[in-house]
């Protein structure tokens, strides 16, 4: 799929969450979306490149039967497939879509949309951040696609998809830690809690290690992590207290930005300091330095 440029906000982020949450009353309340039509589910089919390759079993049955006792409640989104007219392409609603075909219906409520191909994988990646059940990892990994792919800023986000914008850096954070961290959080040994404590810190794979091994609370990892860190060669601080908040803050941005550890130090007394990145691989390296250079 061709990747368009950065666009800002193109037809519009909101415009694009619309379609994929539940429609609200003048009230405010929650309801299903009324769908433009139904459709046979054999003329429906998936995305190619949908973000989302895997799809739980026990989680599909447990769809399946509750579409067999109430239907397909809220709608799915789909496109006229570029490569048959006569058929549909989906573009948010895979599952439902699948659970439907075991509860053996015949044909779905949907929404026909007219998206390009960048707009599918954009609001495939907005259905996708959506779901109760979505890691850390890949929450973070799904705000980074948006940003990078779309040009859409951390603030644009947050009043789209209805977070903060805090919580959108502190997940976004998560992106820094080592791949042996990540695999932890995404496999749920870890919380976003106990992986922010790691974030920056010189021994966080083994330190990780340690919480899950003896399942240590936010709080113990966070001494834990606070404690191994006296044990690192001192570096010039400010003072010997804790970073200021608008230090930490800009580190996490930083962080975000660039997917890798950063630690800001400011000389004592004075207005300048030193700034760290810490790279986990060669590639990354390439990535930063092409950045750096415009390439």
């Amino acid at each position: 799929m061709a990747e368009k440029p950065k666009r800002g906000l193109g037809r519009g982020l909101s415009a694009l969450m619309s379609d994929v949450g539940p429609e609200r009353t003048p009230e405010g309340a929650e309801r299903p979306r009324r769908p433009d039509t139904r459709i046979p589910i054999e003329a429906i089919r998936p995305n190619p490149d949908q973000p989302r390759r895997s799809f739980n079993d026990e989680a599909l049955d447990e769809l399946a039967s509750s579409i067999r006792e109430k239907g397909v409640i809220q709608p799915i989104i789909v496109r006229r497939d570029p490569a048959d007219e006569g058929r549909y392409q989906i573009v948010a609603g895979e599952r439902r879509w699948r659970a439907a075909q075991r509860a053996q219906l015949h044909d779905m409520p949907v929404l026909v949309r007219d998206y390009s191909d960048t707009e599918v994988l954009e609001v495939a990646i907005i259905e996708n951040i959506q779901r109760a059940d979505l890691n850390p990892v890949d929450e973070a990994q799904g705000y980074r696609q948006l940003m990078d792919r779309f040009g859409h800023t951390q603030d644009q986000l947050a009043s789209a998809l209805g977070k903060s914008r805090s919580h959108i850096a502190n997940q976004m954070r998560l992106l820094a830690l080592p791949p042996e961290v990540l695999d932890h959080l995404t496999e749920g040994r870890l919380t976003a809690g106990h992986a922010r404590a790691l974030i920056g810190h010189p021994d966080a794979p083994a330190l990780a290690a340690k919480i899950v091994k003896n399942r240590l609370s936010v709080r113990d990892a966070e001494k834990m992590a606070r404690a191994a860190g006296t044990d690192a060669p001192p570096r010039p601080r400010a003072s010997r207290g804790e970073k200021d908040a608008d230090t930490r803050q800009i580190e996490g941005e930083l962080a975000a930005a660039l997917g890798m550890g950063v630690s800001i130090d400011q000389d004592p007394g004075g207005e300048g300091g030193r700034l760290t990145l810490r790279y986990r691989t060669l590639e990354q390296l390439d990535d930063l330095l092409r950045a750096l250079s415009g390439g």
